[in-house]
């Protein structure tokens, strides 16, 4: 499962990695969540227009979805979505969320791994610490690290570190790494 807010390249990264993936004779599948109108109900369904390479890739399949008013970041199918995905010989299935705040994270207990994505020089970079989608995160990923954002990026890095000292932890095995 992957989240984060908009711009810190959810789709970009899940493009890249999807194709290192099906490189290695993975078989790929993307669930990419996106909003809905609360006036239409409509939604644009443009993660998969970010994926273009991959969606030409034999061993991937990007099926976009509407959250149709469901909160946690998800829809209200994505779990059955995954198992058939499983079932359909997917040996790798990657699952975006809407990724718009702090309490997307539903997708965390349908999922082995959670990933957090997040780019330097966002502001508050502390903000999303508040006791919500931090804290369920597997895996804290700063991404666009590169350029005049490398300083930033270590930055938020280290600051990310300090944090999650301070919160409980989910599994008595795993801490979540930076």
């Amino acid at each position: 499962g992957l989240s984060g807010p908009p711009g810190a390249g959810k789709s970009t990264f899940i493009e890249c990695f999807g194709k290192m993936l099906t490189e290695r004779k993975y078989k790929v599948s993307v669930l990419a969540v996106d909003p809905s109108s609360s006036t239409s109900g409509g939604s644009l369904l443009g993660d998969k227009t970010r994926m273009t390479e991959l969606s030409r890739d034999m061993n991937a399949y990007i099926r976009p979805s509407p959250t149709r008013g469901t909160l946690g970041g998800v829809t209200r199918t994505t779990n059955e979505a995954i198992l058939l995905c499983e079932g359909g010989g997917y040996n790798v299935v990657l699952v975006e969320t809407v990724g718009v705040g702090q309490s997307e994270f539903a997708v965390a207990d349908m999922v082995d791994m959670f990933i957090l994505l997040l780019p330097p020089a966002s502001g508050d970079e502390l903000q999303g610490i508040k006791r919500g989608i931090i804290e369920m995160a597997d895996l804290v990923a700063i991404n666009k690290a590169d350029g005049d954002l490398v300083v930033p990026a270590r930055r938020i890095q280290a600051e990310y570190v300090s944090a999650l000292k301070l919160l409980r932890k989910r599994s008595k095995v795993w801490r979540p790494k930076v």
